[in-house]
């Protein structure tokens, strides 16, 4: 009994569509369950069996193949399949959205866009991979070079060689539109410039064309004409290597970054096409094509993938920027520690007037908009005002200090860098104990002080009775608070990326220099003046735009959220401590009586935690990702951490009088034994 196979149905005079169709259906009934790659590798060959076994079916076949040949361009498929139609990453960004979005059709003569049809499972890959060569040898006589009539197989003979030297050319193409591009050539370094590899690869490309028309794809001359196009391909690409430098110096573009990864994809694509063009095992060689780029046509359908990618190392540099702030957030004496004290009260006397001008506001009876923007107005003047002070605002902290304690691993193969790892845990719990209770320790009396003066002034406390109860009830612990302060610190964390991606942006266009020497800048302010702005602004960039980014997401968000029916607001543990403050001291003495303050009293105490918390945790793991740190060395992290926490509980809270000493940590993996000097 013989097996049925797509054969039967095949129709060589169908339109283009229903051709199209059919190889869609073909393939799928290859896929079968998509369970067992050998049945598939069976269906592969039980196909090329009914080919062969009648001459009627040998010519429908044939009559079918010049057919889809003679219509379908499969050049942009071998030199464009899995690469951005335009070299940018929001061109890239849309397509990938639209692809997702809107359903292909299969009436196409492009062959890279009928291929995401075609090989659209992960599948696909694995029973490309597992055709024996007996097989693929059966399927290239019998489906791509038949024996007979002369005019086919002169059609056939030159097909494949030729769209592979057509996608060769495509792709030296594009990568000298990318190595001459400004942008990139602008940045690569003096020797990459001098050593001129990108105006060789032409040169080098032809020299192989010639002789591949003199002599063959396999002759000695074409095979020393393609390792002269390699060894100049490796050249483009260090070449091209030499922009990461520049840019970790100078600020990171995703642009750029995205350009980059799309020429060293190219460089592999060329060399790919190489190996078909040339390889002994031809049908080898193409089978290992077509899987990858059905594998590259899988990976190019995915956003995250595309985002993840192109801004990994702009996430790096955001981290690293984060950790040179976060240095100053981290105490490790005593003295060090008290200053965070006197500066965190600092913070909390000025959140302690923000407090005031918040509820002064309410008062006018503003929209939700214009009142969400008022408060972002407000509580940015009041952050930028401490950042400019020199104060400590507490929940401000992890988002910058996580980056800077994971930057003590970038060396964890060194004796030792755990240790000091956990010595940071240890200093930044700390400096968070100390920042909270400063800002706690203030904001309560300054907002009771103010309010009290209200009262004496004016007959009123700084708000009514029935605001003061709503007040209580928003921040009691009994409704969705934990879920708000988590929120919180999500808007905490985002502060942090927008400060880091707005400095790297300042520093990748060089502005303090354009400020500094500017005509424009320097005939209004003045050279000396000029100079001083540039470097204030170098300075307090990433501050500046933390905390008025920060101030206008904790004003503006909950307004948007009230606009699309989302009842999410935010609680800030100081500001709300101020909240409870003022709502006490116009409800009385006799409101220590009532229960909603003692639960609005344990729902600040829970704030600071989830703000801390949450904060933290995302800026932790962006900086874990940044510095490529292994799960078998986070363990390792988080036994010391556990150790730490047994040994010298009291070093989280108190700064130690003498350093701790963990006698059990082992060398990180790969790190080298210390050697005694006995």
């Amino acid at each position: 009994m013989t097996t049925a196979t797509p054969l039967d149905t095949l129709e060589p005079d169908a339109p283009l569509a229903l051709r199209h169709l059919w190889l869609i259906n073909a393939l799928r009934w290859v896929r079968g369950d998509e369970k067992d790659v050998q049945a598939s590798v069976q269906r592969v060959r039980a196909f090329a069996d009914a080919v062969q076994a009648t001459p009627e079916a040998q010519a429908r076949w044939r009559r079918w193949w010049q057919a889809f040949i003679g219509t379908v361009d499969i050049t942009p498929l071998l030199a464009d399949h899995g690469f951005a139609p335009r070299t940018a990453f929001l061109s890239e960004f849309g397509n990938r959205l639209r692809k997702k979005v809107l359903p292909g059709t299969p009436e196409t003569t492009d062959m890279a866009e009928l291929f995401d049809l075609l090989l659209s499972s992960r599948f696909d890959v694995r029973w490309l991979k597992a055709l024996d060569s007996e097989t693929l040898q059966r399927l290239r006589s019998s489906l791509l070079d038949p024996a007979e009539a002369a005019v086919v197989s002169t059609g056939s003979a030159h097909f494949w060689e030729d769209a592979l030297m057509d996608a060769l050319v495509y792709c030296a193409s594009q990568i000298c539109a990318t190595g001459f591009a400004s942008e990139i050539r602008g940045r690569m370094s003096p020797e990459a410039k001098a050593g001129r590899s990108f105006h060789q690869l032409p040169a080098d490309f032809e020299g192989l064309r010639r002789a591949v028309d003199a002599h063959g794809a396999r002759s000695p001359q074409a095979l020393a004409a393609a390792d002269a196009l390699r060894a100049s391909l490796d050249t483009c690409r260090h070449a091209a290597y030499t922009v990461y430098s520049h840019l970790e110096e100078h600020g990171v573009s995703v642009g750029i970054v995205f350009r980059l990864r799309q020429l060293r994809e190219r460089v592999v694509r060329m060399k790919q096409l190489l190996d078909c063009l040339q390889s002994d095992k031809p049908e080898r060689a193409t089978a290992a094509l077509l899987a990858d780029l059905a594998q590259v046509g899988i990976d190019n359908r995915s956003i995250r993938a595309l985002v993840a990618s192109s801004s990994q190392l702009t996430a790096a540099k955001v981290a690293e920027r984060s950790a040179e702030s976060g240095e100053h957030y981290i105490t490790r004496n005593a003295a060090e520690y008290r200053g965070m004290l006197r500066k965190a009260a600092g913070g909390g006397a000025i959140v302690g007037l923000t407090v005031w001008v918040k509820f002064l506001m309410v008062g006018l009876g503003l929209t939700a908009f214009w009142g969400g923007f008022a408060n972002g107005v407000n509580y940015a003047t009041s952050f930028v005002v401490i950042m400019l002070l020199h104060l400590t605002l507490a929940t401000k902290q992890p988002a910058v200090t996580a980056p800077a304690m994971v930057a003590k691993l970038r060396d964890i193969k060194q004796p030792g860098a755990v240790r000091r790892f956990v010595d940071e845990v240890a200093n930044l719990f700390r400096s968070q104990i100390a920042s909270i209770v400063g800002n706690l320790g203030m904001v309560v009396p300054v907002v009771a002080l103010i309010s009290l003066l209200m009262v004496w002034a004016s007959g009123q406390a700084m708000v009514d009775e029935h605001k003061a109860h709503e007040v209580l009830r928003s921040i009691s612990l009994l409704g969705p608070l934990l879920l708000y302060a988590a929120f919180t610190g999500v808007l905490l964390f985002a502060s942090s990326i927008i400060a880091g991606w707005v400095e790297n942006w300042y520093v990748f266009h060089n502005l303090d220099s354009a400020m500094q020497h500017n005509p424009r800048f320097t005939a209004v302010l003045g050279r000396a003046r000029a100079a001083r702005w540039a470097a204030f602004m170098r300075r307090n960039i990433s501050g500046l735009a933390a905390n008025i980014s920060l101030g206008f997401m904790l004003g503006l968000v909950p307004a948007f959220m009230t606009f699309f029916g989302i009842g999410l607001d935010v609680r800030h543990v100081t500001l709300s401590a101020g909240q409870v403050a003022a709502a006490a001291v116009a409800l009385g003495w006799g409101v220590f009586a009532e229960p909603a303050l003692w639960w609005a009293v344990a729902g600040v105490l829970l704030i600071g935690p989830v703000n801390l918390g949450v904060s933290f945790y995302l800026a932790f793991r962006l900086a874990l990702r940044a510095q490529n740190i292994s799960e078998v060395n986070r363990q390792l992290i988080r036994a010391a951490i556990q150790r730490r926490i047994r040994a010298a509980p009291l070093s989280f809270l108190l700064p130690p009088r003498k350093p701790v000493v963990d006698p059990e940590e082992p060398p990180a993996p790969g790190a080298a034994a210390p050697q005694s000097h006995g």
